[in-house]
């Protein structure tokens, strides 16, 4: 029970009483003024009078001493696996809890810490800031922490009512190499080197016997890994070239080293979109028609694309007496373009092209190679195509997909998709198309009025037009890709006739097929993350009718195989849900794929030497320590506030004395009778002063 205490219920509000005692001493201040002796035993009087209105009371709680509270967090995240620390955490824990459970008026609250969800690592902050919501913080007698002192948010530490203790696990004679990426561009264009700098370091007790020496290996997309050897503690800056666009995956890997602890923070992936920086096409016009002006809107309206583009106004065989030397005001630098230049420019389109003997046949050739060197051509022909100055005639016809059998069907006819051509990123999933075969008599696509008749197709017939003979066949020559389109007539859906059609969407597929675009390669194996989660989705693409399963090699180095359900034709997907993070390899028939999820080395290996120092604030501020319980595991006892919190061999916590008020009493200081009875006596004992002198006078 604790000591009374003296409250007051007044009668009257504050102020009234107030005004009451200010009346009261007016009065005994004229009496005073007045020289009446009484004045003072009056004074007392109105004091009584107006404590009795007051109410005085003397109250006293009724108490029972609480236990005190111990938090007991035990750190069990991955990097707690290392190395024997487990088995350490397993102890302590069991033989500090058993302590606590000992000592008189102390309770236990154990809490485990996991990693934290999105590679968050150690957040014992939060943890703490938790546990310590869910108790009072008046019992709280110490907070200890069985980890390896690896924590990622000391900030959000909170300001702790009773000592922290560490109790480390680990041993002093641990080491670690790890590799760390120091900066990484997100985007490099294609062809031109970019740099990535990163270091191989050491932490902890580093042997002598190591080295100063690494093993680096560096893969790019899966492919075979090349060795270098570098210096341990040095900078490094590796020049890099993208061969392709999309993405990149350049994985990093350090040969494992005797006595580490752990080789999960030996690799490191980075993922460089490959983006082109300009692409240059070559436009070659033949002579001037409707369809001339699709082309060059087409490429115009691109950012990204470069255009040179002529047209031949006058064929050389028009005899009109103008000199050759005036046929143009500018000379065309044919030689330069075809000869010297050619290998700069990613497409060579030949829009209703005649072979007038304006190109020699040696620039023909030098085409030709060009293409097969990895270049492309994109041939849209028209009526000439069919004539002997066809492209077919020059040399570039040895790699045209198809040959012109000289006849053009001038007849109205509706474009169409072959089966080939709804697998074919070029002509797959284009808006409105009609069947393959027959005419429902829905909407479609609008007609086309003239074609080339092709025969003779080496490559893929991706569209039919009149008379289902080939339309657009695509195919590939050495190195490069070709892609012929036997019609001038695309400019009608352009201009809406009979309806039009995905005109400008059919031009630019063909375009930057030509160009190698990967979302256009027939062959792919795509991926796509999840975002927030471990998943991913992979899309097969392919112009097979069936895929085999897809393979997946996790980081531990296990294997998984997925199988791939078709969701449209030439469309192959399935999800998955990975069990970490990590670098995972996919592979499906000969393509094969890197995935990043998360980083490749988790945020709990990063750097896996057991050390107090992210807690040294707080546990200084708190008056705790840090123990090493590879030197065995300490005893508790009690110390008071403001007393060192550890020692050799032990550690303290201090006790809080808190109290659970279960009563109150209250008692009146007087009853209401003999506060009158002393301000009567008080008053009479003034009267009996004053009328005294009264009779002496």
């Amino acid at each position: 029970m604790t000591a009374g205490t003296l409250t007051f219920a007044p009668l009257l509000p504050w102020p009234l009483l107030a005004a009451m005692g200010a009346l009261a001493l007016g009065l005994v201040a004229f009496a005073l003024w007045r020289g009446l002796k009484g004045w003072a035993l009056r004074g007392l009087a109105a004091a009584v009078l107006l404590a009795a209105l007051c109410q005085p009371a003397l109250q006293s709680e009724e108490t029972r001493p609480l236990s005190d509270i111990v938090l007991l967090l035990e750190d069990r995240t991955a990097s707690q696996s290392l190395s024997d620390r487990a088995a350490q955490t397993d102890a302590a824990v069991a033989r500090l809890a058993a302590q606590i459970d000992a000592l008189p008026e102390t309770e236990l609250r154990r809490v485990t810490l996991p990693d934290a969800p999105g590679n968050g690592g150690t957040q014992l902050g939060a943890a703490l800031t938790e546990a310590l919501a869910a108790e009072p913080r008046g019992r709280v007698a110490g907070v200890l922490v069985v980890s390896d002192g690896q924590i990622h948010d000391p900030e959000a530490l909170p300001a702790l009512p009773a000592p922290l203790q560490l109790l480390r696990t680990g041993h002093a004679t641990d080491w670690d190499r790890r590799l760390v990426i120091e900066t990484a561009p997100a985007f490099g264009i294609i062809g031109e080197e970019t740099a990535i700098r990163l270091r191989v370091e050491d932490s902890g007790a580093v042997p002598a016997s190591v080295g100063q020496f690494a093993q680096l290996s560096i893969a790019i997309d899966g492919a075979a890994a090349k060795s270098y050897t570098v210096t341990v503690g040095q900078d490094l800056e590796l020049p890099l070239t993208l061969e392709h666009g999309g993405q990149n995956v350049v994985q990093f890997t350090l040969a494992p080293t005797p006595g580490e602890l752990t080789a999960r923070n030996n690799s490191a992936a980075v993922q460089i979109n490959g983006v082109r920086d300009r692409l240059r096409v070559l436009l070659v016009s033949g002579q001037p028609h409707a369809g001339e002006r699709t082309w060059r809107n087409l490429l115009k309206s691109d950012a990204g694309v470069d255009l040179v583009h002529f047209t031949i106004l006058r064929p050389t065989e028009k005899h009109d007496g103008v000199p050759v030397t005036e046929l143009s005001l500018i000379a065309f630098p044919t030689q330069e373009l075809f000869l010297d230049k050619i290998d700069q420019f990613d497409l060579i389109i030949f829009d209703r092209y005649a072979a007038r003997g304006i190109l020699p046949a040696a620039y023909f050739e030098n085409i030709r190679a060009y293409v097969e060197r990895g270049g492309a051509v994109l041939v849209s022909a028209g009526p000439e195509f069919a004539t002997v100055q066809s492209l077919w005639q020059t040399p570039l016809g040895e790699i045209l997909p198809a040959r012109p059998t000289g006849r053009v069907l001038s007849e109205p006819y509706l474009p169409r998709p072959t089966a080939l051509g709804l697998r074919h990123p070029v002509t797959a999933g284009l808006e409105g198309a009609p069947p393959v075969s027959g005419d429902p008599g829905a909407e479609h696509w609008g007609r086309w009025l003239r074609q080339i008749e092709l025969s003779g197709a080496t490559g893929e017939v991706v569209m039919t037009g009149a008379e289902g003979a080939p339309l657009l066949v695509l195919s590939r020559a050495g190195k490069g890709r070709v892609a012929l389109l036997g019609s001038d007539h695309a400019w009608l859906w352009d201009r809406g006739f009979e309806g039009g059609g995905p005109q400008l969407e059919l031009l630019r597929r063909i375009a930057h097929w030509a160009m190698k675009e990967p979302d256009l390669e027939e062959e792919a194996l795509q991926v796509e993350i999840t975002p927030g989660t471990q998943g991913f989705t992979v899309t097969r693409r392919t112009m097979k009718e069936s895929v085999g399963p897809l393979t997946v090699t996790l980081p531990d180095g296990s294997t998984t195989e997925l199988s791939l359900s078709e969701i449209e034709p030439g469309r192959f997907a399935t999800s998955w849900q990975a069990p970490s993070e990590g670098l995972y390899r996919l592979k499906q028939d000969d393509l094969e794929r890197v995935v990043a999820l998360g980083p490749a080395s988790p945020r709990e290996f990063e750097d896996p030497v057991a050390s107090a120092a992210p807690l040294a604030v707080a546990l200084a501020s708190s008056g705790g320590a840090d123990t090493a319980l590879e030197n065995g595991i300490p005893s508790v006892r009690k110390v008071r506030p403001g007393k060192p919190a550890a020692g050799r061999g032990w550690i303290g916590i201090t006790p809080r004395g808190a109290e659970e008020v279960t009563g109150i009493r209250r008692g009146d200081l007087m009853p209401g009778w003999a506060w009158l009875l002393i301000a009567a006596a008080l008053t009479l004992a003034a009267w009996r002063i004053e009328g005294r002198r009264a009779r002496q006078a």
